[in-house]
This record gives C-alpha cells, structure tokens and sequence, in this order.
C-alpha cells in the first residue's frame, strides 16, 4: 500500500491577524465559555463554543466566479472536484520578482491541473510588509492560462492581482472562466518537484463567492 505525507499550504487565522489590507480581521471569541458551561451540564462535564466574526476574505481563502459576478457559481454551486484531488504543479519565480508574466506558464503544462505561484511573499506574512508592493500576475499572464485552461490558479501572496490600481483583470479573466483562485497560500517551497494532488475545499454556502479553506497537498512518499 503506498504511503502518502500531507503539505498544509494553510496560514492559521487567529483573532486580530489582518489579511489583506482595508478589511477588518477576525473577532474569534467564546460564544460560550468552558467556565459558563460548567453551570449547564453535570460536575465534571464542560464545553466551549466558539464565536468568529469575520469578513470572508480572511486566510488563505478560494475565490469563485460569483465573487466577481453576480451570476457566476458560488460556492454551494461549485463542484467539489473544482477544488480537491487536484493535480497539482507549482510554478516558482524569483523572490525579488513582483511582476509575475506570462513566460513563466510557457513551459508548462498546466491544463486541469492547480497552477500553483510560489513567489516566497508567504513569508511576510502578519507583518506589515505582507500587505503592501507584492507581487502579482499581469494581465497577459492571466489570458494566457485561461486559454491553458487550468482548474485553479493560486499564488502565496497577497492577491493574484495588482492591489495598487483599481482594475482586477486576474480575477476578471479567469473567474470569468470558472477558474478557481486560492490566495494567500504558503510553504509551497516544499512541493518544488514533487507530484502532488490538491485540496482547498470551502463549505457549502449560498451567496458567497470567498471563503477560508484548509489548503493542502497530498503527496504520495517513496
């Protein structure tokens, strides 16, 4: 029987971390606390029931096409196998590089398969650095894998687009494609020339096109 490893490509989410810029971060609370608790149930026996506020672009996340149309899938409408048991393949460029084009697509196959950028911006992550002047795909890089036509594009910084304009045409182009995005990823530094498949399946909710994922990879070991 072959044995397989698991990659988390997750960041944690905890109360007060902020993920992207201009959005607030998460409130995670006790609904009802472990000492309350104790006065509902026998000596002994207690719980605790969290609370979270919290906007839905908060850690590493997917968006689907209803996140940038109004008729597009949201995420009870996407198929599960949008977003798990993906092949998977990731696609590194340099560190200092913030321009991200579509050469760097040219040489891979990447049709069905999660494209997954690893630029190394993970590692500014809950700092003030990680929100600003990271990098991003050009426009032409995002027309080009639409016409590649992979399953999912990710990338472990920020956002796949330029956050310094206001036009969005990485999300544009291939949500409009029913091309899945996961941002915020990381450690993807640890699947370089590995064969992996990918996960990043969000709950079943109607009228949201963003939501938090456990993102991660399954990796078969020799």
């Amino acid at each position: 029987m072959k044995k397989r490893t698991y990659i988390d490509l997750s960041h944690i989410i905890e109360d007060g971390v902020i993920t992207h810029k201009g959005l607030p971060a998460p409130i995670i609370c006790d609904y009802l606390s472990r000492e309350e608790s104790r006065k509902l149930y026998e000596p002994g026996t207690e719980f605790q029931i969290g609370k979270i506020e919290m906007v839905t672009n908060t850690g590493t996340y997917i968006d689907v096409p209803f996140h940038r149309y109004k008729d597009g899938a949201d995420l009870a409408q996407m198929a599960i196998d949008k977003t798990a048991g993906l092949e998977g393949i990731v696609v590194s460029v340099d560190t200092t590089l913030k321009v991200i084009d579509e050469s760097h697509f040219q040489h891979v196959d990447v049709k069905g398969k999660a494209v997954l950028i690893h630029t190394g911006w993970d590692r500014y992550w809950n700092t003030d650095d990680y929100l600003e002047n990271h990098p991003y795909l050009t426009e032409s890089a995002a027309a080009y894998l639409v016409s590649q036509q992979p399953a999912l594009v990710g990338i472990d910084s920020m956002n796949i687009d330029d956050t310094k304009g206001k036009t969005r045409p990485a999300h544009t182009l291939l949500l409009g494609a029913d091309i899945v995005i996961a941002e915020h990823l990381c450690h993807l530094d640890q699947l370089t020339a590995k064969s992996f498949l990918f996960y990043a399946v969000p709950p079943k909710i109607k009228g949201v096109g963003t939501f938090p994922v456990r993102a991660f990879a399954e990796v078969e070991r020799k």
